[in-house]
């Protein structure tokens, strides 16, 4: 077994899989596991080729400052590559990031700059002027920029291509990439154009980027907003070669996000929202053919940096796209239904720091107070900090001690205008069927539910 000198070494050489357990229709589909990297992603390949490009051409001085602009994964690319060859990093990241990715990178000693993702292109807060901006305002920094970085295709047509080329043993018809800053797919085109012409380049895009409308239609549409996280643009990349691209597919995040989970469920593959869209899109391609092809596609990152996202039920309904059963009545509004033992409560007895710690491993500001199936009371974590200041002996004191009677019960038929004025008065909702609780209903709740109904 090969000892490697250093984590560098692991970057490449990634396995390819077949996958068998999605209709693929006539077609072989194969998925090429880019979350086998070190950092975890296909961005490793290109934070190091940069990085060493910037080196070769004197742009990086020992020690020096690197800024990028980043969607998360280049970013740990980069801090890995960093990290060996001595280098500080600094990285603006858009705010719709995963906690797992921003947290991963802070582990790794970046330092991070959080700015809007609601914003395009020229204004001071997107992401890539205000990487630009920094750097320009940084002495001795060099400013990476990925999405016109020529290494970072070349970095795809040297070494990503050439891999995906040999594990197919030659046979190959199309695939699948998708787009963040066009290097993937601008690189293991530009390969497969010279090596093996027939071969076709396939979009994968998100609703709501742009890329598809200019490959399909020629259209520069309005870009709208999308949940799947690293590819999708408002803009086309200098690095993006999309006269590359035979055919572009449109994939919904629900589809997206979905095809992710179902990637776990049917071919045990733990992968990234990324991989949902780029499955999602390789899988209506190879449905769409009347002759048997090969087809291969990426699976851009692990899924590990999405469970407080696409892997947590109760995030997708928040967001619409896992349903739930509609009732009718006030039960529609609660999140967390107790029949469906996802109430996360506390006993009258037990402990002040048991509450608090319950609080911190759910993330939750408040627990309902449970005495058996009867509701007692609430507790939040001003009650707490009440209770125990200036005497933190409290912290072992019960619940009762501390917990308010600020909770009002409703029937499950009341009107969902009788929880305006429970909200008014700063109070909880508490949802009864009879005697039996059902769970209980915040401002937040209320303020999801109506945004539900207006999607």
């Amino acid at each position: 077994m090969t000892i490697y000198a250093n984590a560098l070494d692991l970057i490449g050489n990634t396995p390819m899989v077949r996958l068998t357990k999605l209709d693929a229709g006539r077609c072989e589909l194969y998925a090429k596991l880019e979350s086998q990297n070190p950092g975890g992603s296909i961005k490793d390949r290109i934070g190091l080729r940069m990085i060493e490009a910037a080196e070769r051409e004197g742009k990086l001085a020992p020690g020096g400052t690197i800024i990028e602009a980043t969607a998360g994964n280049t970013g740990l690319g980069l801090a890995l590559a960093a990290i060996h060859k001595g280098y500080r990093l600094r990285l603006v990241i858009p705010d719709k990031m995963s906690q797992e990715k921003v947290f991963h990178l802070c582990a790794m000693g970046v330092e991070i700059v959080m700015t809007r993702s609601d914003v395009g292109k020229g204004h001071p807060e997107y992401y890539q002027d205000m990487a630009k901006r920094i750097a320009d305002e940084t002495p001795g920094a060099f400013y990476i920029d990925q999405f016109s970085n020529p290494a970072n295709p070349r970095t795809h047509e040297t070494w990503t291509a050439p891999e995906i080329w040999a594990q197919m043993q030659h046979r190959l018809d199309a695939v699948v990439c998708g787009v963040g800053t066009g290097g993937t797919l601008t690189g293991i085109g530009r390969f497969m154009q010279r090596t093996a012409p027939h071969v076709q380049m396939i979009l994968a895009d998100p609703q709501g980027s742009v890329l598809a409308d200019i490959v399909n239609t020629g259209t520069h549409g309005e870009a709208g907003s999308w949940l799947v996280e690293g590819i999708g643009e408002d803009f086309v990349p200098t690095n993006c070669d999309l006269d590359l691209v035979a055919k572009a597919y449109t994939i919904p995040d629900a589809e997206s996000l979905l095809t992710a989970r179902e990637l776990l469920a049917k071919e045990g593959l733990f992968a990234g929202s990324s991989a949902g869209t780029l499955v999602a899109a390789a899988l209506r391609y190879c449905r769409e053919q009347a002759e048997p092809r090969r087809v291969a596609t990426i699976i851009p990152d692990a899924g590990g940096k999405y469970l407080s996202k696409m892997f947590n039920d109760y995030w997708l309904m928040e967001q619409g796209i896992l349903a739930r059963e509609h009732v009718g009545d006030l039960s529609d509004l609660i999140a967390r239904r107790h029949g469906e033992h996802a109430t996360v409560t506390i006993g009258p007895d037990d402990m002040l720091m048991t509450a608090l710690g319950r609080m911190k491993l759910y993330d939750f500001q408040q627990l309902p107070v449970l005495d058996g199936d009867k509701v007692v009371g609430i507790i939040d974590e001003s009650d707490i900090l009440m209770a125990v200041f200036g005497r933190e002996e409290s912290f072992r004191n019960p619940v009762r001690t501390a917990m308010s009677a600020r909770i009002e019960t409703l029937p499950k038929t009341a009107s969902v205008d009788a929880l305006l004025p429970i909200f008014n008065k700063g109070h909880v909702a508490i949802v009864m069927d009879g005697d039996k609780f059902l769970g209980l209903i915040t401002r937040y709740d209320m303020l999801t539910y109506l945004r539900r109904r207006a999607m």
